[in-house]
């Protein structure tokens, strides 16, 4: 059997989860792996990659295909309370500790960074926000796109904008990383929570692949190495999840799309 070719649209700095995930099931299936940074969701309607690590906000758009070019693998769920055990997280909405806000509300006219337009975490739920709060034209003064939310916190952190909202996993490994930070950001708001992001096939991918990515995915902390692997990254394990579990990121996207409010800008 060829190779199973991974791809993940997902924060650098959580390559080595990704990694290690696809590593292990290589072993589990019997077969080498590639773990490669993707570009284009197409990758997948091309044949050119089998399993993806993707964002909640894509994998909803792509179901809006028909036939959709992906199907449901498994999703993490994060390790903590916070999180009761669901496959599920939150953005963080992030300020420099110095500054005055207090609340999102507090942000009107201030700069705003996002990471970019295929994220939940960072784009559509900030986005679903201001549809909530009747903010749909012109709330921020000025919106950056960073290309990562790593990228995100420095400008925070910098001073270069104002806030962000940042997915609390991708924060809290920064916090870890770096104990410095926890002195220079504060969170003052969480939206959320959303369900976190899924672990895909290609539809291409034979069912009998497929079913054997699922059983290798879902008993992964059964492992210890592979257990501790994930923790690298907060990941307690990895659960099923169903199509109707990412309804809630639909909603927030369709309330958008009836707002007309289809950019933050």
């Amino acid at each position: 059997m060829r190779p199973l070719r991974f791809a993940t649209f997902l924060a650098p700095s959580l390559f080595p989860v990704y990694q290690a995930i696809a590593e292990y099931a290589g072993r589990q299936l019997g077969v080498p792996t590639t773990l490669t940074v993707g570009e284009s969701f197409d990758v997948f309607a091309r044949g050119e990659a089998d399993v993806g690590f993707i964002c909640g906000l894509p994998y909803v758009m792509l179901t809006r295909r028909q036939p959709a070019p992906v199907e449901l693998l498994a999703a993490p769920v994060l390790a903590g309370a916070r999180y009761g055990g669901q496959p599920i997280y939150y953005s963080d909405v992030i300020v420099r500790r110095d500054s005055p806000f207090q609340a999102f509300a507090d942000l009107r006219g201030r700069r705003w960074s996002y990471n970019d337009l295929d994220s939940h975490s960072g784009y559509n739920i900030t986005r679903y926000q201001l549809v909530q709060m009747g903010e749909t034209r012109g709330f921020f003064g000025a919106v950056i796109e960073a290309g990562w939310h790593q990228r995100s916190i420095e400008l925070v952190r910098s001073g270069a904008v104002d806030a962000s909202a940042i997915d609390s996993q991708v924060l809290a490994v920064a916090l870890r990383d770096d104990p410095t930070l926890a002195a220079d950001l504060r969170v003052i708001d969480v939206l959320g929570p959303a369900t976190i992001q899924p672990v895909v096939a290609a539809r291409q991918v034979p069912e009998a692949v497929k079913a054997d990515l699922r059983a290798a995915l879902w008993a992964m902390a059964d492992d210890p190495e592979a257990r501790a692997r994930l923790a690298e990254g907060l990941v307690a394990r990895l659960a099923p999840v169903a199509d109707a579990t990412y309804d809630d990121i639909r909603a927030m996207v369709v309330a958008a799309e009836v707002a007309d409010f289809l950019t933050l800008r």
